[in-house]
């Protein structure tokens, strides 16, 4: 075969990889649908998690309080503390109007993450944090009414070591409990906080 059909064979083999990725990243953030829409985003609902003290919260836990939720774990390398960081500096920017904000880490690695893993974690990022984690059914059904993707990526050579590939998605959810806003993992502290002070009215 010559290099030149080799070459195109090569490209033609990374679009069809491409546009199956696309199709598969629309239909997983896009998820089942109803026949008859209501306008709102079919983001968020009803949970059982345990937080970062021990004790057992629901949605009604959180009630009266605007939601700033991302979904990852502990052992993550960049990522989560990344992202982590760039909400404790946008309500740091917001300051009073972001005092009533709950900041949340909702862990995607149950087996790892317990509450007093969690509460050691979140405090680096400030008091305000809040750590959720539960048994790995409880993990899921708020991952999958969140429209949250996460799996295990094992590590051969030392099994304990295994990553998570998630989401990287930061979600509010208002007072009210029902979806405001998404930011995807771009988003700066600046653009956050001004992004939160815009949706919440502030």
């Amino acid at each position: 075969m010559s290099a030149h059909r080799l070459t195109r064979r090569i490209a033609f083999a990374a679009i069809m990889l491409l546009a199956a990725a696309a199709i598969a990243t629309y239909a997983l953030m896009s998820g089942p649908r109803s026949p008859q829409s209501s306008g709102e985003a079919l983001i968020g609902g009803p949970f059982t998690m345990v937080n970062h003290k021990g004790e057992t919260v629901t949605e009604k836990t959180f009630a009266g309080k605007p939601m700033l939720l991302f979904f990852g774990y502990t052992w993550c390398p960049d990522v989560c503390p990344t992202e982590l960081q760039v909400m404790a500096e946008a309500l740091r920017q917001l300051g009073d109007r972001g005092r009533d904000i709950q900041p949340i880490l909702v862990s995607v690695d149950p087996a790892r993450d317990t509450p007093k893993v969690l509460g050691e974690y979140v405090v680096n990022f400030g008091e305000q944090f809040a750590g959720l984690t539960g048994t790995p059914e409880q993990v899921k059904a708020m991952a999958d009414a969140y429209r949250v993707f996460y799996a295990r990526v094992e590590n051969k050579d030392t099994p304990d070591a295994y990553l998570m590939d998630h989401s990287s998605i930061i979600y509010l959810m208002g007072a009210d409990g029902k979806f405001l806003k998404h930011f995807t993992y771009s988003t700066d502290a600046k653009a956050l906080a001004e992004g939160l002070a815009k949706a919440l009215g502030r």
